[in-house]
C-alpha cells in the first residue's frame, strides 16, 4: 500500500476511510517508509510498539525488516485487517490505555516506531518519554512545528517547555522533512520525522509543572511569572546562575532550569 492507487483499493475492499476525528492520514510513499526502517537501526528480533497502524503499510515494513512488533490500533476496522504474522501482535484500543509495564516481561528494551495521531502527540511523548528504562529510542512523525519545538534550543523562537521536557528525557534529533503530498488524504501542514534516544532519567517532583508555569508567559521576565516565589528571590537566583536578572524562560539550558527550580523550592 505505497501507492495511493493500492490505499485506495484497500480501504474499499474493507469499506474503510481516513477519519479526521483519529488523525487518519496514511502514508503512500514507500521512500519515506523506508527512510524510517533506516533510522530506526532495527536488528532480528528487536521488540517495536507502532501507535496508530492504520492499512498497516509501516507494519509491513517493521515485519519485513526482522522487528516483533506490538501494534496499538483504536480503529476496530483497521486493527481487525492487519496482516496476520507471527511477529505482529494487534491490540484494538486506544494508546491511552495501552499497559506500558506490559513491555517489562520481554526483557529488552523496545523501540517505538510510528506515524503519530497528531491530536494525541503531546499525551503520547508524555506517556512514553519518561520510561528511558523500557524504551531504547522513538522514531517518530510529527506535524512539523512540533518538531521544530522538540529540538529546539534556548534563546530561539521554537524553544518552549516541551523543548525542555524532551530534552530532559532524551536526546532528540531532527531526521528529516515529510511533504503533505506524501499523504492521503494530504495534511494542511507539512511533517517531520524526528528520532530520540531515550535516557534514564527520573525528575524532581513539581519540576515540569514549574517549567511550564514560567513559559505560559514566554514573553515575560521570569521575576514576573515566577512571581509567586518572590521577586527578589528569583532574580537572586538567577544571579547566582550567571543569567540576568530579567531573563525570560526561553534563554534557560536545562541544567539551569533544574539548578533554578532547585534553588527556589528546595531551600
Amino acid at each position: 500500500m505505497f501507492r495511493p492507487s493500492e490505499l485506495h483499493s484497500f480501504l474499499d475492499s474493507i469499506g474503510a476511510r481516513a477519519k479526521k476525528s483519529l488523525s487518519q492520514n496514511f502514508l503512500i510513499d514507500g521512500n519515506i517508509l523506508d527512510k524510517i526502517i533506516a533510522l530506526s537501526d532495527l536488528k532480528e528480533g528487536e521488540n517495536v510498539l507502532e501507535i496508530g497502524p492504520g492499512p498497516g503499510a509501516l507494519t509491513q515494513k517493521l515485519l519485513l525488516a526482522g522487528a516483533h512488533v506490538t501494534a496499538v490500533e483504536k480503529d476496530a476496522l483497521f486493527a481487525q485487517h492487519l496482516p496476520s504474522h507471527p511477529h505482529l501482535k494487534v491490540l484494538s484500543q486506544d494508546i491511552k490505555d495501552f499497559d506500558i509495564d506490559s513491555l517489562r516481561l520481554s526483557g529488552q528494551k523496545t523501540k517505538i516506531v510510528a506515524n503519530l495521531p497528531y491530536h494525541l502527540t503531546a499525551v503520547i511523548l508524555g506517556m512514553f518519554i519518561i520510561h528511558g528504562d523500557i524504551f531504547s529510542k522513538l522514531v517518530i512523525m510529527v506535524q512539523h512545528e512540533v518538531a521544530l519545538r522538540m529540538i529546539a534550543k534556548p534563546d530561539t523562537p521554537d524553544y518552549s517547555s516541551l523543548s525542555v521536557f524532551l530534552q530532559y528525557y532524551s536526546t532528540p534529533r531532527y531526521a528529516f522533512k515529510v511533504s503533505r503530498h506524501c499523504f492521503s488524504p494530504a495534511p494542511k501542514i507539512d511533517s517531520a520525522v524526528v528520532l530520540l534516544d531515550l535516557k534514564e532519567r527520573i525528575a524532581p517532583e513539581g519540576f515540569f509543572p514549574f517549567v511550564r508555569e514560567a513559559f505560559q508567559q514566554k514573553r515575560k521576565m521570569l521575576t514576573t511569572s515566577l512571581s509567586a516565589f518572590g521577586k527578589d528571590r528569583v532574580q537572586g537566583a538567577l544571579i547566582s546562575l550567571g543569567l540576568e536578572k530579567e531573563a525570560r524562560p526561553s534563554v534557560l539550558s536545562i541544567n539551569q532550569w533544574i539548578s533554578l527550580y532547585e534553588s527556589l523550592t528546595l531551600k
